[in-house]
């Protein structure tokens, strides 16, 4: 998908950075204020990310004293969490590992005042690879004593060498954009991966499913079952510029259906006008949204299932 951007300079860097860390630390949020424009969905609900996402910021910019055309191409991955049963699950874990072999620089986020189990199975992820690491201690707004920062990064700096240590605030945008002009640094020399107007490698179909799941996950709160995901069914531009759009929501139980629909359909309607707004000022043209709530048994436990709904660890 692509934005309007453009440049003309010929000495061109490019490389990847993958975004780390356990559920809910603020990944997506990081990716969405480095770009300027929201491509990941985003909640207070961990796991909300299950995707590998690539974000592409294509930008001029001044490396040792050389202007240059950089492409920074960001890939958010999901919550790196223990191993749980279901299949779902382990596609998740395994999207987020195998990026970190495959990237140039690596940003691992966590939370400020806060080590848990989850987040050292990420460090010893990490720790294997040899490409610069660099922490991204989010959410530093939230710290009521402010003395307390520096001894935690005291701690966090014990754990692993860390290229840089950064203790910023993604949703209010402290600290990323000089977060940005580092990344820029570790850029290898080399012609862009995409064009210049392009903002990610994903579908609009893809994006309109994530919006829809969004406000599902925002709507439902803590009644949501993780067992939910959304299949676009039809994507269609109509002769008067109106992009239609039919979305089926995937639950595995009957119960889980009556929840999704809410009292005389109040809840599903709500999400319906909630990602319409959303899609429209994405896709910049007017949206006709239609939405259903389909019954499919274990779909989270089916790796067959889930590679026919798009879910592939392997996606680059």
């Amino acid at each position: 998908m692509s934005n309007n951007s453009s440049n003309n300079s010929s000495n061109k860097r490019c490389g990847y950075i993958a975004f780390v860390g356990r559920p809910n630390v603020g990944k997506s949020t990081l990716l969405n204020h480095l770009l300027g424009q929201k491509l990941s969905i985003t909640s207070r609900k961990p796991q909300t990310t299950r995707h590998r996402i690539m974000g592409i910021d294509t930008l001029s910019t001044k490396v040792d004293c050389d202007e240059s055309d950089v492409q920074m191409i960001y890939i958010d991955t999901p919550g790196i969490h223990k191993e749980e049963p279901r299949a779902i699950n382990r596609f998740m874990n395994r999207a987020a590992s195998s990026t970190i072999s495959d990237v140039d620089v690596v940003v691992f986020i966590v939370e400020p005042e806060r080590w848990t189990e989850d987040d050292e199975l990420v460090l010893q992820h990490i720790k294997k690879t040899d490409k610069p690491i660099i922490l991204f201690v989010n959410k530093i707004d939230q710290i009521k004593s402010k003395e307390k920062l520096l001894p935690f990064l005291q701690i966090l700096s014990a754990k692993h060498n860390f290229q840089h240590l950064i203790p910023g605030a993604a949703l209010q945008g402290d600290q990323v954009k000089s977060l940005r002009e580092l990344l820029v640094t570790y850029m290898p020399e080399g012609d862009f991966v995409y064009p210049e107007d392009y903002y990610t490698d994903r579908s609009e179909r893809f994006l309109a499913a994530e919006i829809i799941r969004e406000k599902l996950i925002r709507q439902l709160g803590d009644e949501l079952p993780y067992s939910i995901t959304v299949e676009i069914e039809q994507f269609k531009l109509d002769d008067k510029g109106t992009l239609h759009i039919n979305g089926l929501i995937l639950v595995e139980r009957n119960g889980q259906k009556s929840i999704v629909i809410g009292k005389g359909g109040s809840r599903l309607k709500k999400v319906g006008t909630d990602a319409r707004i959303d899609m429209s000022e994405v896709f910049g043209r007017k949206i006709f949204l239609e939405l259903w709530v389909k019954v499919k048994d274990n779909w989270a436990d089916d790796e067959r299932a889930l590679r026919s709904l798009g879910f592939d660890e392997h996606r680059q």
